[in-house]
This record gives C-alpha cells, sequence and structure tokens, in this order.
C-alpha cells in the first residue's frame, strides 16, 4: 500500500514538477482514443426520467419475438425448456387424472449449476435486511405495465404475509447472489399448500415471485432458478404445484381474465392508467363510478381472531362447489384472511344469533408511479375470497367495494373465478386486456372453466 504521507506529498508538489507533467499527460489524454464503455454503467449514469424514455423506447421497438398471450400464439412458440418438464403439451385432450411422472423418481442432491460468478442462496426472511433487499429485487425488476410507467412497490410486511404462511420453510426462498458482491439478482419462492383438484386432495407448493434482474435475462436464469427450486421442493417429497402467469405457457389448466373497478377515476386518468373506458371524459367517469359514502349489509364488520372457526366453515362449505380449491387449516385461515394494516382486510356477517354468514377478503398491492410531477404511487385491492350463505352477492362486493374506497384504495381487481361474474358488470367492473393463466406441475387434469376455480393467491 501507498503511505499516506508520501501520497498526500504528491499532491501537494509545486507547480514547477509535476504539475507541468501532468497538464501535459492531459492534453495526450485528450487525444488518445477511448475503450469501450459498459453500457449498464452509461445507463445508470443517466436521471431516472431519461431511463424510463430510454426502456420504453427499447420495448416498443423491440424486434425480439414476445412471448405467446394467446393459445394461439402458444401453439407456434417453441418451449425448449417446457418439453423437458413433466406437464402437459398444448395439443394433449386429457381426460383422466394423476401424476405425470411416477412418485418414485428420487431428488438430486446437488443444485444444478449456475453460470460464473454467481452462487446460490436459500433468504431467510425472518430477518429485516434480507426482506428489504428482496422488496428492492421485486420493486425494480418484477414486473411493469408496457409503457414503463407504473412499477410494483412490495411492501416488507406484504412479503412477510405472502411468503411466511404456516409451515413456509427458508430453502424453498430460492436466490441467486453475484459472488463478488453478493447482489441479490434472482429469486423464486414456493409455499405449502393442501389443494383440491377435482376429487383429489394433495399436498403440493404455490410457486410465486419467479424474478431475475433484468441486466440478466439474456442468460437464461429463469430455467434454472425453476429447476433448483423443483429440486429442493422434491427433497421434501412434494412431486406437484399450482403456478399462475400472465403468458400461455404448455399447459392452463384454466384461463381467467382481470376485471378492474376505478374508485379514484380521477386520479387514474391523471396517470394515463391503461385499461380505463376511452369514450368517457373526467366529468362523465366521476359520475359513472360514483359510489355511496356508506355500507348497507347489516351486521357488517371487520374480522376478529374469533372469527377464525366460523370464517373457516365459511370456507370449506363454499370451496367444495370448485374444481380447483384451497384446502385450508384454521392456522392458514388466521395467517391469509386476518387483518394486517395495508396488507390484507377481511369483512364478515354476523346475524343475529352471533353465527357468521358471510365472508370477504381484499388485499393490497402498491405501485409506484414514475415521472409523474403531482402522484407518485397508486394502491390497488385485489379480491381474494367472497362467500355468501345468506346476503346477495352483489350487495356485498359493492358494500366491499364501498369499504375499500373509504381505505383509499384508487382501483379494485378481481378475477372471473368462483361466482364473481354474477357481480362484476352489475358493479361495473370492466373486462381487462389481460389473463391469468392457472397451471399444474406434475399433475394431468381435464381442463376447466374459470367459475370451476376457487383458488387465488397473491403473486
Amino acid at each position: 500500500m501507498t503511505d499516506s504521507n508520501s501520497f498526500d506529498k504528491m499532491l501537494t508538489e509545486d507547480d514547477g514538477g509535476s504539475l507541468k507533467k501532468s497538464k501535459k499527460k492531459q492534453k495526450e489524454d485528450a487525444w488518445r482514443p477511448e475503450g469501450p464503455k459498459d453500457p449498464f454503467a452509461m445507463l445508470d449514469s443517466l436521471p431516472e426520467k431519461k431511463q424510463q424514455e430510454i426502456q420504453r423506447a427499447l420495448h416498443l421497438f423491440s424486434l425480439g419475438p414476445s412471448l405467446p398471450k394467446t393459445l394461439q400464439e402458444a401453439k407456434r412458440h417453441t418451449y425448449r425448456f417446457w418439453e423437458t418438464q413433466p406437464v402437459p403439451r398444448l395439443d394433449d385432450n386429457i381426460t383422466t387424472h394423476g401424476p405425470i411422472v411416477e412418485d418414485e423418481i428420487s431428488a438430486r442432491k446437488e443444485p444444478y449449476s449456475l453460470p460464473e460468478g454467481f452462487s446460490w442462496d436459500s433468504l431467510d426472511l425472518s430477518s429485516c435486511t434480507v426482506l428489504k433487499e428482496l422488496c428492492t429485487l421485486l420493486n425494480e425488476n418484477y414486473m411493469e405495465d408496457d409503457d414503463n410507467t407504473i412499477r410494483f412497490n412490495f411492501t416488507v410486511e406484504y412479503l412477510q404475509w405472502a411468503l411466511q404462511p404456516p409451515n413456509w420453510l427458508a430453502q424453498w426462498h430460492c436466490a441467486v447472489r453475484v459472488d463478488t458482491n453478493k447482489k441479490l439478482v434472482g429469486f423464486i419462492a414456493a409455499v405449502p399448500a393442501d389443494v383440491r383438484v377435482y376429487e383429489t386432495q394433495k399436498r403440493m407448493v404455490q410457486v410465486k415471485f419467479l424474478c431475475v434482474h433484468k441486466k440478466l435475462r439474456l442468460k437464461r436464469m429463469t430455467p434454472v432458478l425453476i429447476r433448483e427450486l423443483t429440486r429442493r421442493v422434491n427433497q421434501q417429497g412434494l412431486r406437484q404445484a399450482v403456478y399462475t402467469a400472465g403468458i400461455v405457457l404448455p399447459t392452463p389448466l384454466s384461463s381467467c381474465r382481470f376485471w378492474h373497478r376505478p374508485l379514484n377515476p380521477r386520479k387514474l386518468m391523471e396517470v394515463s392508467y391503461p385499461g380505463l373506458r376511452q369514450n368517457m371524459n373526467l366529468q362523465r367517469a366521476v359520475k359513472f363510478n360514483r359510489l355511496p359514502e356508506v355500507t348497507m349489509t347489516k351486521g357488517l364488520r371487520p374480522m376478529t381472531k374469533k372469527d377464525v372457526v366460523g370464517i373457516h366453515s365459511l370456507l370449506q362449505t363454499n370451496s367444495s362447489r370448485f374444481h380447483l380449491s384451497p384446502v385450508l387449516t384454521l392456522q392458514e385461515v388466521e395467517h391469509w384472511l386476518l387483518p394486517r394494516e395495508k396488507v390484507i382486510d377481511t369483512y364478515v356477517v354476523e346475524g343475529d344469533d352471533g353465527t357468521l354468514t358471510d365472508v370477504v377478503s381484499f388485499y393490497s398491492v402498491s405501485c409506484k408511479v414514475l415521472n409523474h410531477p403531482v402522484h407518485t404511487d397508486l394502491r390497488a385491492a385485489h379480491l381474494l375470497y367472497i362467500a355468501s350463505s345468506a346476503t346477495d352477492l352483489a350487495e356485498l362486493m359493492k358494500d366491499t367495494v364501498v369499504l375499500a374506497k373509504s381505505k383509499a384504495f384508487d382501483i379494485f381487481f378481481a378475477l372471473d373465478v368462483m361466482d364473481n361474474k354474477d357481480f362484476l358488470e352489475k358493479l361495473k367492473f370492466s373486462a381487462s386486456d389481460k389473463s391469468l393463466h392457472y397451471y399444474l406441475y406434475n399433475w394431468a387434469c381435464p381442463n376447466m372453466s374459470p367459475d370451476k376455480v376457487g383458488l387465488v393467491f397473491p403473486n
């Protein structure tokens, strides 16, 4: 190492010596051709607004093939990775039920190989520091709208709820880090779940939050993440998984549509939120989406811990009507539905005799609005579960939308699963152009319509 006194002396030499040499060297360097610059470093050095403009232009003028969003596009697409996996083929006409690969196959003991310079990690999400790292990765790289102006903004509290249900395992929070600086650049998670598929109840995992850093997507890290998570799940004796995606893969069990209802149409129009009705000006949109100030359902109140048993019974009865549904324990009902500030809201209807007759819940997803002079965020409510035995479903959902608006949500989302079609159009929800496809890993069964899907999980 250089001695500090000597270094100080070099910096303070008189003008007659090294300073003249330094000026001469600067003139020489000015004419010397520069070497190639790191394009990622150049992009990162620009202001955020300029970065967004460049990324938006790249998206609009990209000549690369896009991932298929319809079954017709998928049939013309080549799936090199998924052709090696135990999933149904796109042209299969399945009439049987059961595993595609038998359970006797042993799990691989060694982790899969990563590109040089990267290593595997299991995230300990009981650590606040690690949770913040994961928030950063997901918020900067998980998903964006097509014109790159709105981005998910997950919170620590939300990820704790979504990734740490009863019996969660740290090794199923599968991550990739850079060897040199330990930066988190890849992630995929699984949480345990009992799921009923037609008449069969299986212990499996729900796969969530597959994310690879934008700068590494050409390294084909996604298939390696999926393989490694599969290996870790298989080590625990589980062979099946359920997952969702906005693109078509081999092969959707069911394809559902997102519907949305504006709660704050003025704000949504000001940020040019995609999917709004194009034939409405602001005045008409505000009038069309106006809601009552108070709820109408008698006995409607927030859920408390003492309601867990009653809600469990309601959900069991309701879910038995669908072909794909969760089989929740009392502990899981408490985890998924007990209200948490800015994460999950659940309401019940209590009859005159004290019994619970209805339940409805919605979870909160925040988004960051980029490069807007006024608005910085959007709050979206997503319908989780709704079960009604005494109240009209549309009336119960109308009150739910009123409650969401009173909590300062800007928009309400619902899938056309379960019985939701009974109220979507009545309550002025609009069909989105985005679909959500459900998939089963290593399980074959006939396809099902959206109204036979009774499983919703945050992703």
